[in-house]
């Protein structure tokens, strides 16, 4: 199974050589974090060395985003682009010269060009670095920047038109190919990236596609999209609850959950769920990203904070007392043991090249030895 997706994969990348994706990675990574350093030079210079929470009340976050500061300070001194003192405060600040912050700009952009993503990524995330006073004090937000008027364009380009999603649908799709798929529920769906490449390959063969998402904003927009494959039926779910009462009609030969898992308070306690939904030589299929690169830090926090009023989604799994939004490879793999879940698939390799991205598609069946640790 390994090596046929792989190939396929490979294949949908074209003539794109991957051999340089690592070093681009890393150019994009430092590009934005020394953005949002700049923004914090341009507004804390001269202040004295400061706390997370002093720092958060300095730049007006609200009460929701102010644990954002936070991660992004850690992000910061883990890279010595400011100091942290043995008490906790924090100070280098900086304002940036003009002639750096257009050095920064084409750093961020060549390296977009060089990981092949279309050029909605660069207006994306100079608007969000440009945006930061605002997304922090809560006076626009993450989803109204990706979606912007409810369209799923911006989303759909920065999600899906780029090498590491084709490497990744391409091979998803392949293994697919190889299932018994009569009846399958997605989890997490969103804009249905996966979801588009799968159908075609389905049709024919497949009952049931349940579209779940937690918004219904998704599943109208699925729908319209979606709407030449009969099978296709949407629905709410909740990771958090039971997924045999909220999608009914089980037992599914496979479940899908792309780039949503992580979203989960307890990871183990979901996979623990979709195992108790899954027929009979069924399979679980996850792309997950495995590791917080800093390119997502002025975007992926602002939509993990809890709505205004709400208390912020506690992690309950490894991730806890921690600020982590992911699990790691060997993470997921222990979480996925521990429900019973034996692992058939793992791509791409650690080794090569498109394992820069940290996104992953991993493949596991019920342990037929029936074992739940």
């Amino acid at each position: 199974m390994t090596g046929p997706a792989h190939r396929a994969g490979l294949a949908a990348l074209g003539r794109v050589e991957p051999g340089d994706f690592p070093s681009f990675v890393r150019r994009l990574d430092l590009a934005v974090l020394n953005g949002i350093a700049a923004f914090l030079g341009e507004a804390l210079e001269g202040n004295g060395p400061r706390t997370a929470e002093e720092i958060a009340a300095d730049l007006g976050a609200a009460e929701r985003h102010a644990w954002i500061v936070g991660h992004w300070l850690d992000a910061l001194a883990g890279e010595s682009l400011i100091v942290r003192s043995s008490s906790g405060r924090h100070s280098g600040f900086r304002r940036w010269r003009r002639s750096e912050l257009i050095a920064l700009r084409r750093d961020l952009d060549e390296a977009r060009r060089g990981l092949g993503y279309p050029e909605h990524l660069t207006r994306y995330l100079l608007d969000s670095l440009r945006s930061l006073p605002d997304l922090l004090a809560d006076r626009t937000s993450a989803q109204a920047m990706l979606f912007p008027a409810g369209e799923l364009g911006t989303a759909a380009a920065i999600y899906r038109d780029n090498p590491v999603n084709r490497y990744l649908n391409a091979a998803a799709v392949d293994v697919v190919r190889g299932l018994p798929a009569k009846r399958i529920l997605e989890l997490g769906a969103g804009t249905g990236s996966l979801t588009s490449d799968l159908l075609p390959v389905l049709a024919g063969h497949t009952t049931e596609y349940l579209f779940t998402d937690l918004s219904p904003f998704f599943l109208e927009a699925a729908r319209r999209r979606f709407d030449a494959h009969p099978f296709l039926r949407t629905a709410v779910a909740d990771f958090s609850a039971d997924l045999a009462a909220q999608c009914g009609s089980g037992p599914f030969d496979l479940v899908i959950a792309v780039n949503a898992a992580h979203n989960a308070p307890h990871a183990g306690e979901l996979l623990g769920r979709i195992r108790a939904v899954l027929a009979p030589g069924g399979a679980l299929l996850l792309i997950e990203t495995c590791h917080e690169h800093h390119q997502s830090l002025v975007s992926m926090p602002f939509l993990l904070s809890a709505p205004p009023g709400e208390a912020f989604p506690e992690r309950l799994d490894r991730r806890a007392g921690t600020r982590r939004t992911y699990l790691t490879r060997e993470e997921w793999a222990a979480e996925l043991g521990a429900a019973g879940l034996a692992p058939l698939l793992e791509l791409p390799r650690p080794d090569h090249p498109m394992a820069a991205f940290s996104q992953h598609l991993l493949v596991a069946a019920p342990d037929s030895r029936g074992r739940v640790r």
